[in-house]
């Protein structure tokens, strides 16, 4: 039993990538290694954040029992801005076509992610002799943050095209910062609502949802204008 549920969690967030990697034309761009590079600039633009947060906002000794400080987390969140700018440095290192592009960034970005926060959890609790819901929950969760962040280099690629109908520039900028805001914006809306943790994973999904499917038609309708596929 515990392997199954190890098994079954390690399938879970490996297919996905797989399938996203195989089948979505990376693999004839002969894009693995560039995946691995941006794994590498996701890795020193955490170090950076880290950096910044440990010198200007260092954990409070005094834990918050009423609730979340909105604004302390506000200013913490903004430091994931610092992310943009890691995924505009791999697409600027990315020859090729846009969607090659945006798919390697997002693909390493997320992979880079998962092995660095999600990996070692699974590995240690997911094996364990007592079977836990919140392996599955966190295997799931990486299949959304995958979407999230090709959903996030999609919109950076976007911005940074000088291309782009001027009118929809405000709206790809604004959905840059939702992305960035996004977990705060989660962690208020749950802890307003008082939901659990399946309904947080589905608000999650349908926020990730609704970010993706307007960035596609935003890239669809500027790929047919351009001829960019």
């Amino acid at each position: 039993m515990t392997l199954y549920h190890f098994g079954n969690c390690l399938a879970l967030v490996y297919v996905p990538f797989y399938f996203t990697y195989k089948y979505s034309g990376l693999s004839e761009y002969g894009a693995f290694w560039k995946c691995f590079q941006a794994g590498g600039i996701y890795i020193f633009t955490q170090l950076c954040k880290m950096l910044i947060l440990a010198t200007f906002f260092p954990a409070a000794d005094v834990n918050n029992q009423e609730g979340i400080d909105f604004l302390g987390e506000f200013f913490k969140t903004t430091v994931d801005l610092a992310d943009l700018g890691g995924l505009y440095m791999v697409l600027m290192g990315i020859p090729g076509k846009g969607h090659a592009k945006v798919l390697t960034a997002g693909v390493g970005w997320a992979g880079a992610e998962i092995v660095l926060t999600r990996f070692l959890l699974l590995w240690v609790g997911a094996r364990g002799a007592e079977f836990d819901w919140m392996y599955i929950q966190k295997s799931i969760e990486s299949n959304i943050s995958l979407v999230q962040h090709i959903t996030t280099a999609t919109l950076v690629w976007l911005w940074s095209r000088h291309d782009l109908n001027r009118s929809l520039l405000p709206v790809v900028t604004a959905m840059l910062l939702l992305c960035a805001y996004k977990p705060l914006l989660l962690d208020v809306l749950g802890h307003v609502t008082h939901t659990g943790s399946w309904i947080a994973l589905l608000l999650r999904a349908v926020f990730t949802l609704c970010l993706g499917v307007t960035t596609l038609q935003i890239y669809a309708g500027l790929a047919q204008t351009m001829g960019i596929y």
